[in-house]
Order: structure tokens, then C-alpha cells, then sequence
């Protein structure tokens, strides 16, 4: 399969996809929660708050792995997201994801525990797409 075909269809799902599972390491078992995904390219951002369990899963160790798609696409298709974690506190990037909404668990977008966790992708694979790819799975590996 062409690498730009893939990376169209990725690109189609994280166009129209939101709602995900992130999951980080606990020990040596992993931990998964829903979360709310915002993209720049192929990069994700979901927002947090300092003082969370996957916050210092995360500063122990970086590797995520996030499902995102399915039901928002027509054809069932997803994506598996393996990446590297970081945390974002500039206020700018703080200032571009803040909603109003965001006031259901944060006072402002200048409250200190209103953080962004950044997911760079390493590789992501897209799931169930029989409709656009050849083959139930493909995947794109960002580390070259």
C-alpha cells in the first residue's frame, strides 16, 4: 500500500475522530482512560490536570499507545497510535486548546493544574478501513 494512501486515510480519521482510549504504564500493567484528542497534523494534544495518576505515569515512563476512531467513521475504521508523551504548560498552546467548557474542571486557562499532554507519534496504524486500503491494517512508521 502507498505510504500517502495511509496516511490520507489517517489523516480522514483524526479529521473527524475525538473521543479515544489513551493508555499509559502503571507499574508494569496498563492504564487506560477515555480522553479528548485534538490534532495538529499527526501530532494529538488532550488536556489534563497536573495532579492525575497519568500525569506520573507518564514522567516515569513516556509510551502511550491511544485507540482512536471507530464509531465516528463511516466504515468502522480506527487508529493504534504507539507514541511519546509530554507535558505542555506554555500558555500559548494552553490558549489554543481552551474551551469554555474547560471551566467544568478548571477555574481558567491560567489555572496552574490546566496542563496539555503532547502524543508524537511513532507509529500509527490504521484498523478496519476495507473500504480505502488493501489490507484490513496498515501502518506508517513516523521514527524515519
Amino acid at each position: 500500500m502507498e505510504r500517502e494512501k495511509v496516511i490520507e486515510e489517517i489523516e480522514n480519521i483524526l479529521e473527524v475522530s475525538r473521543v479515544g482510549v489513551m493508555s499509559t504504564i502503571s507499574g508494569d500493567k496498563p492504564n487506560s482512560r477515555y480522553m479528548i484528542f485534538y490534532n495538529d497534523g499527526h501530532t494529538l494534544y488532550t488536556k489534563t490536570s497536573k495532579d492525575t495518576l497519568k500525569v506520573d505515569e507518564i514522567e516515569k515512563n513516556p509510551n502511550t499507545h491511544v485507540l482512536l476512531g471507530y464509531e465516528e467513521t463511516s466504515n468502522d475504521s480506527f487508529l493504534e497510535v504507539d507514541g511519546k508523551v509530554s507535558i505542555v504548560e506554555d500558555q500559548e498552546t494552553l490558549d489554543d486548546l481552551w474551551k469554555n467548557q474547560d471551566k467544568t474542571y478548571f477555574d481558567s486557562k491560567d489555572d496552574p493544574d490546566f496542563i496539555v499532554l503532547k502524543i508524537e507519534p511513532e507509529s500509527i496504524k490504521v484498523m478496519n478501513d476495507k473500504e480505502n486500503l488493501d489490507t484490513p491494517a496498515e501502518t506508517v512508521d513516523f521514527t524515519k
